[in-house]
């Protein structure tokens, strides 16, 4: 669920699309516990939340350009992307019913 982008597709797949719905970009990786264990709560979220959202997911180990635009420092990041800005984010993993508080303010 959800699509990876890189640093060759997040202008179009993140910045342009969030122009007509937002995207949350998941930065993570492979070796990244806290990241491991957020990644299932927000596919399962985008799935539910269909339409509302999409969930766009970016490897720090494969892509230095964008996290560090960006200012990734500690992951997993996710950054809430509306109108090509990010909106709001927060850092390390989250309990799902937190993830969807923050989500349902935001949305």
């Amino acid at each position: 669920m959800g699509i990876d982008v890189t640093d060759m597709t997040f202008e179009k797949e993140v910045i342009k699309r969030s122009a007509e719905i937002p995207v949350l970009v998941d930065f993570w990786a492979s070796w990244c516990g806290p990241c491991v264990m957020l990644k299932p709560i927000l596919e399962r979220i985008a799935k539910e939340y269909k339409g509302k959202f999409v969930l766009a997911k970016m490897s720090v180990e494969e892509n230095q350009e964008t996290p560090g635009k960006f200012s990734v420092m500690s992951i997993p990041a996710v950054k809430l992307f509306k109108d090509g800005l990010v909106v709001d984010e927060f850092v390390g993993a989250k309990p799902e019913a937190a993830v969807r508080d923050w989500l349902d303010e935001r949305l």
